[in-house]
This record gives C-alpha cells, sequence and structure tokens, in this order.
C-alpha cells in the first residue's frame, strides 16, 4: 500500500490475521476431498474444527439447500451447487467480513439470479458486511447498498452511488421488476460511458 491502514474491528489486517472470508469466481473445490472435507478446511487450517464447528459448518450446507451431499465429491455437483458448497466453506469460519470476487460470473444467468437471492438472504440472517466485486450493474444494484465506480489506470473511485432504501428492502430478484431500479441503473450506465470516453 502506498499510504493508510485497513481496520476490521479495530484490528490494523497488516498486524494481525485478519478474519475475512473470501469467495471467488470459481469454487476452487478439491477434487479429492468430499464436500465435507472442503466446507471444514478452513476451520481446520486455522486450528478452529470442533465438534461443534464442524455440526455448524454442516446446519448451515444443509440450511443453503444441500442436504445430504457432504459425501459427495466436488464432480457430483453442478456449477451453482458447487459455488454454494465455496460460500459454506466462505461462512463456516465466522468471517468478520467477505470478499466475493465475480463469486457468479461463471454461473448461467438462470442460476446467477438463483445464487443472487440465496447469498443475500444468508448475509442478512447472518448479518455479514460483504464487499462485492462486480461488472453486472443490475448485480451491483441488486446485492448492495452502496456502489463504488472505480476509473481505470490508476484505479481510483469515480463515483459512488447509494442504493435507494426501498430497493435494499427487497430481494435482488424483486430489486430488479422495481421502476427505481432502471433509474439508477442508466444513471451508472452513464457514468460508465463518460469514463469509457474519457
Amino acid at each position: 500500500p502506498s499510504s493508510g491502514s485497513v481496520t476490521i474491528d479495530g484490528e490494523n489486517i497488516g498486524t494481525s490475521v485478519p478474519n475475512i472470508g473470501y469467495m471467488l469466481q470459481q469454487d476452487y473445490l478439491f477434487p479429492w476431498k468430499t464436500i465435507k472435507e472442503n466446507i471444514l478446511l478452513g476451520l481446520e487450517i486455522r486450528g478452529q474444527l470442533t465438534d461443534e464447528t464442524e455440526k455448524k459448518a454442516l446446519l448451515l450446507l444443509k440450511e443453503i439447500g444441500l442436504q445430504g451431499v457432504d459425501s459427495l465429491y466436488p464432480h457430483q455437483l453442478s456449477g451453482g451447487m458447487r459455488q454454494r458448497v465455496a460460500l459454506v466453506r466462505t461462512l463456516a469460519i465466522d468471517p468478520a467480513i467477505l470478499l466475493l470476487d465475480e463469486p457468479f460470473s461463471a454461473l448461467d444467468f438462470q442460476t446467477k439470479l438463483k445464487l443472487e437471492e440465496l447469498v443475500s438472504k444468508t448475509l442478512m440472517t447472518y448479518q455479514k458486511t460483504a464487499v462485492l466485486v462486480t461488472h453486472d450493474i443490475g448485480e451491483a444494484i441488486a446485492m448492495s447498498s452502496r456502489i463504488f465506480l472505480f476509473s481505470a489506470k490508476p484505479g481510483k473511485i469515480a463515483k459512488t452511488f447509494t442504493v435507494p432504501s426501498i430497493l435494499r428492502t427487497l430481494s435482488p430478484f424483486e430489486a430488479r421488476q422495481h421502476p427505481v431500479y432502471n433509474d439508477l441503473f442508466m444513471d451508472i450506465w452513464k457514468e460508465l460511458d463518460q469514463l469509457e470516453t474519457h
């Protein structure tokens, strides 16, 4: 970093082990491990694997709609199911903040919309803060409270948009149907277009 610091719950992440969950475009599940072994991996690495944390992780797998898959291997699941397993693995360590790096970009549109709904509901249920990186304007609006638009070379925050409270009370699917969604989409689109022109 050129300057400044990043803190989570008052702890500087440069001097402590940050409690961060990270979910990527690909699920990166280990193909030789069962689903159960994959979701417990973070807990194991952190030395937090106990009967209680294992039970919570398996319960989360059930809550996310994947009951009975814990003894299967990743190749036996669909792309959407694998990404849900990746979400459970991320949440199992009970992170203070989640970094979601285009987690739905490799999925077909219908699966993407279903996972947006699921992730949004899960984050609200467990009261988690997330930073979502996406190139999809609609996804940003449907899943966020604030949107930071970056300019390129060098990457700087060009503009910040606050998502209206009416959209934040709706599920991502419902938000996409609201007239306010379209207005905000066009505002962001115009701003992006201006950034590319300059």
